[in-house]
């Protein structure tokens, strides 16, 4: 299955950045052209309560008690500013009785107390914003009210709201295409520390696995140590192979040398007693060869294991499987003429891995029965302690002298012993299963001085 390319992170972030401004840009002109029309009636409103008042101030009442009125034409110039605009205007007097204007002209009946008011209304097809003025004249012994209206088009109005929305608008977009190509510019420079990355791991020969060295943005060094991790691991591994192969091919070499030695002395056997000989040996050395495969793949395994944390492990009574352990090698050890046996008082717990514990007391044992000689003595404990549980075997055979037992410790190291079977790998395959679960090998005398005593300390499981 192809996996289709990722999109690219410049363009996700530009993607984002304009729609999210986009939408906070349409709320912002709904609310920006609201605040437009607002402002244009406030400003408009008052030019036409101006003209009412100029109007009422020139309302005066007759001889007779009528009202007359000399409508002063700066009052309506007041409101042509807009040529497109059309001014209307009327006077009524009590009770509603029409004085002089257009008659036709809509006003506001019901002014709820107020002495001015404005409304928006239709006259002669034509939207209008119109303002009333309610004001009374006075004849020295009473006060005849009456009510202008002024009223004018709203082309200028919407004009004005248009010319508003249209620049807020256009700020708005010059805002957004700046803020992009800042984004931009910005991912481009900051993606630069991830392309000189890029650069130095496609530069790399495909056998550095060292860590990359090279400086990351904080965001991404995470995914820097965790690429660095992965590179160890694979080293580590790629080393376990090549440590396993060399291993392999060093210590096989002997054993497959002596098979096909003796198939040829087989071949040219004169008699069967010679022949059968000569295939008893080569059976012996298969059979040397499959010890040597079966503890290189345990070397192997003990590798791939080292990156289980211990706490991670379940507790074990490892008191229980030793015993168990031992008794399965008795028979073996008496064969050799080697006195097995077991000391324990009871439960031990520690967090290990059973079959790589067994492993451990299993490499334990051979290497007793192989090394301690016929009629010697091994025996196998385990002991809780307050906060470790101890586990030792040990025998009275000829032992390790000091000063070898570092050699001891390493793999392939065989020591004194060379015609015992086997390859040097006990020891070794023991204190690094040991390792995997936090305890320590140490390797002492045994009883009177004399033999050897390999005790092992796990930390006792919490």
């Amino acid at each position: 299955m192809t996996l289709l390319p990722a999109a690219s992170l410049r363009r996700r972030l530009l993607l984002w950045l304009l729609v999210s401004t986009a939408v906070i840009g349409v709320v912002a002109l709904v609310d920006t052209y609201n605040e437009a029309v607002t402002t244009a009636n406030n400003v408009s409103d008052r030019v036409l309560a101006g003209s009412a008042l100029a109007i009422a101030e020139r309302v005066v009442v007759t001889e007779n008690g009528a009202l007359e009125v000399d409508i002063p034409y700066v009052a309506l110039e007041m409101l042509t500013s807009a040529a497109q605009d059309r001014v209307f205007y009327r006077v009524d007097g009590p009770p509603g009785r029409f004085i002089t204007g257009y008659q036709t002209l809509p006003t506001i009946a019901e002014m709820g107390g107020r002495s001015i008011g404005f409304a928006d209304a239709t006259f002669r097809g034509e939207p209008i914003r119109i303002a009333v003025l309610q004001r009374s004249a006075s004849t020295g012994i009473n006060s005849v009210p009456f009510a202008v209206t002024v009223a004018e088009t709203t082309i200028a109005r919407r004009q004005l709201t248009q010319t508003i929305l249209l620049r807020s608008a256009l700020r708005l977009a010059m805002m957004i295409a700046g803020a992009a190509a800042i984004v931009w510019i910005a991912v481009t420079v900051s993606l630069r520390p991830l392309y000189r990355l890029g650069d130095a791991i496609a530069e790399r020969s495909p056998n550095d696995l060292h860590p990359i060295e090279q400086r990351a943005p904080s965001e991404v060094q995470g995914l820097v140590d965790t690429v660095n991790s992965f590179m160890v691991r694979l080293q580590s591994a790629l080393d376990a192979l090549r440590h396993f192969s060399g291993n392999a091919s060093h210590q096989l070499r002997t054993p497959l040398a002596i098979v096909r030695t003796q198939l040829a002395l087989a071949g040219r056997a004169a008699t069967l007693e010679e022949a059968q000989e000569a295939a008893r040996k080569g059976d012996a050395a298969v059979a040397h060869a499959e010890r040597i495969l079966a503890q290189l793949l345990l070397m192997a395994k003990i590798d791939a294991a080292g990156s289980n944390e211990p706490q991670t492990l379940a507790a074990v009574d490892i008191a229980a499987l030793a015993q168990q352990l031992t008794a399965d090698r008795v028979p073996a050890a008496a064969e050799a003429g080697i006195d097995l046996g077991y000391e324990g008082d009871g439960p031990a717990f520690a967090r290990v891995e059973p079959l790589l514990f067994g492993e451990l007391l299993r490499n334990l044992v051979e290497n007793a029965i192989a090394y301690a000689g016929r009629g010697a003595e091994v025996t196998v404990s385990v002991r809780q302690g307050r906060d470790a549980v101890h586990l030792t075997v040990e025998d009275n055979g000829p032992g390790i002298p000091p000063e070898r037992r570092t050699l001891a410790r390493q793999r392939f190291a065989r020591g004194e012993h060379r015609d015992a079977p086997g390859m040097g790998l006990g020891l070794p395959i023991v204190e690094e299963i040991a390792a995997l679960f936090d305890a320590a090998m140490t390797l002492e005398s045994g009883p009177a001085g004399c033999g050897l005593r390999v005790a092992i300390r796990f930390p006792a499981a919490g």
